[in-house]
């Protein structure tokens, strides 16, 4: 489809009355401000993150995270309340921060 812009783009302009090499020099400068206005709204795309690959992930990475924390908080809520306390004990460990000594001289 895109090929057809040169020559329709001729036709049109030599319709309009311009000569030849008129026709020509204004269908190619119609072509030329196209594939520049493309390129510059890829690019544009491309700085802003807004490409198609990295809004599809972005939307997995959501909905993953979604199911994920439903299934996990489910798994939680499923535990007996021993378990639970035994549970968040072991995290709390885990995210303590642990003391250093300095090193003797």
């Amino acid at each position: 489809m895109i090929l057809l812009l040169g020559p329709i783009g001729y036709v049109f302009f030599r319709f309009l009355g311009l000569e030849d090499l008129s026709a020509g020099i204004a269908a190619e400068f119609i072509l030329i401000l196209i594939v520049f206005g493309w390129t510059g709204s890829y690019l544009l795309r491309v700085f802003k993150g807004k490409m198609t690959f990295v809004e599809q992930r972005k939307r997995y990475l959501e909905a993953y995270e979604k199911i994920v924390t439903t299934e996990v908080e489910d798994k939680f809520e499923s535990l007996s309340d021993d378990d639970k306390n035994q549970l968040l004990k072991e995290i709390q460990n885990q995210q303590a921060p642990i003391p250093t000594t300095p090193p003797e001289p």
